[in-house]
């Protein structure tokens, strides 16, 4: 189906769902897959979602949203859905995400409530039974770095003797991966994927009341008095990846954002923060001391970010999607920073930093 085969058949979806033969769409957001986002013109607060079954199976998203909303949390809620098409019909959560609202002044209480959410996260919702984020998984994703980053785009091959020093530091990183309690786990809990919402109960968002759609959602839980109760702000979209896996990880991708830093004393202090809550709701045992769950947060963090220097560079190179080459400089701070502390992983630092020198990192290759 070409590009604008698929526009019509879009268009013409979302105008019989929403019963309006004159209804427009304009782009509401797109993300770093095949997925993108369609807002109605004449109509407050839907989104259309478009996710081409075969590049971006929707099903998941549909899974995943209900299981957080059962937890009391504010996923968008599915308002109709033609899953061999790939499109639905969702809850608008607005246009205000962390990012453009991350401040001096803001930042506690908005990574506040991110933390509150992660924790019901952690503590309410089963991954047991998702995909396990184990050796194997980041030990591909940790791949990517080499591939994408130093080859493609820097035009590096390493020696053999560089490449045993690459293995060797992601040795560290997934020895120190599985030493960490197993929760459900996001993989993309950052400013961009959270959203500024109202802290109250859902009911009309614009012109749109949601309760006829609530009552008709087969997943749709009734709260009562058994389960906890709602979290309305923040809201959590781009949850499909979610897995099983190590537990300060979704905590690394909030606090040590690819799109926003912050002085390090005041993200130890969020930390230090997050480890008394998890060992007072029973995810940590006493024995997991500050500096234990810092290098924990630290090294899963790391991961992370050797993984987004080469997605980073994937999405220009492979997908066309330059955007994500401005975030790179950030990104690689945090890899030099982390990689610095702990003696293990000096020699990685020092191998990317050599590898990088003097360029420009956010200008793509030539060739």
């Amino acid at each position: 189906m070409t590009a604008s085969d698929r526009a019509a058949a879009r268009l013409d979806w979302a105008r019989a769902t929403l019963h309006d033969d004159t209804l427009t769409l304009a782009p509401a957001s797109s993300d770093a897959s095949f997925r993108s986002y369609w807002r109605p013109l004449q109509e407050d607060g839907w989104i259309v979602m478009d996710s081409p079954p075969a590049l971006e199976d929707p099903a998941p998203w549909v899974a995943i949203g209900a299981r957080l909303r059962e937890a009391g949390l504010r996923a968008p809620v599915v308002l109709a859905q033609d899953p061999a098409q790939g499109f639905l019909l969702i809850e608008d959560l607005g246009r205000q995400d962390y990012l453009s609202g991350l401040d001096e002044h803001t930042a506690d209480a908005l990574y506040g409530k991110a933390m509150d959410a992660l924790l019901r996260i952690q503590t309410h919702v089963d991954g047991s039974d998702l995909p396990p984020y184990n050796h194997a998984f980041l030990q591909r994703e940790l791949e990517l770095m080499p591939e994408w980053f130093l080859q493609r785009h820097l035009g590096y091959t390493p020696e053999c003797e560089e490449w045993d020093v690459i293995e060797q530091a992601f040795t560290v990183l997934l020895h120190s991966a599985a030493e960490q309690p197993r929760v459900f786990v996001h993989r993309d809990f950052h400013s961009r994927n959270l959203m500024r919402t109202d802290d109250r109960p859902a009911g009309p968002l614009g012109k749109v009341c949601l309760t006829p759609f609530l009552e008709a959602d087969p997943r749709a839980e009734r709260r009562d008095a058994a389960k906890p109760p709602m979290l309305w702000s923040p809201g959590i979209i781009d949850f499909q990846g979610a897995l099983h896996g190590p537990l300060a990880y979704d905590l690394a991708s909030l606090l040590r954002d690819c799109y926003i830093a912050w002085d390090e004393a005041r993200v130890t202090q969020w930390v230090e923060q997050y480890r008394q809550r998890a060992q007072q709701a029973g995810l940590l045992d006493a024995s997991v001391d500050p500096a234990r769950f810092q290098r924990w947060f630290d090294l899963i963090g790391l991961q992370r970010h050797i993984k987004v220097l080469g997605i980073f560079c994937r999405l220009w190179y492979r997908d066309g999607k330059r955007g994500y080459l401005a975030d790179l400089p950030r990104v690689l701070g945090y890899v030099l920073g982390v990689a610095r502390r702990y003696p293990e992983l000096t020699d990685l630092a020092a191998l990317v930093e050599r590898c990088v020198g003097v360029r420009d990192i956010t200008v793509p290759a030539t060739a």
